[in-house]
């Protein structure tokens, strides 16, 4: 057995490693950041994280399967599509402030 196989074992289940898989993105990342501030739609995300339509698109799809950003629907004229974090997407947060801390210790020279 070599020892790639063994840290493969060792390592397989960490929740930090099965985090930043799931969430790990530049875009999920972004895209979780800004909507701290609340509900935003689709094109005002689009302007915040200044990405383009379809990686939006497929971020929010990603995000909302993975059960982080919930989409809200309300009806009129014209129909209006909210995004908001729910509260699986609320609790990272907290890790998200954390990583902000460390990075101005650890990466303002960088």
């Amino acid at each position: 057995m070599s020892s790639h196989t063994n840290l493969e074992e060792k390592y397989g289940d960490c929740p930090v490693i099965k985090t930043f898989e799931e969430v790990g993105s530049r875009w999920r990342l972004t895209v979780i950041h800004v909507l701290r501030e609340g509900d935003l739609r689709f094109n005002e995300l689009k302007r915040a994280t200044d990405a383009n339509s379809q990686t939006l698109s497929r971020v929010l799809d990603d995000l909302e399967e993975t059960d982080y950003v919930e989409r809200r629907v309300e009806e009129g004229s014209p129909v209006a599509v909210y995004y908001s974090l729910t509260p699986k997407g609320e609790e990272l947060l907290s890790a998200f402030d954390e990583i902000h801390e460390w990075g101005k210790k650890w990466m303002d020279g960088a």
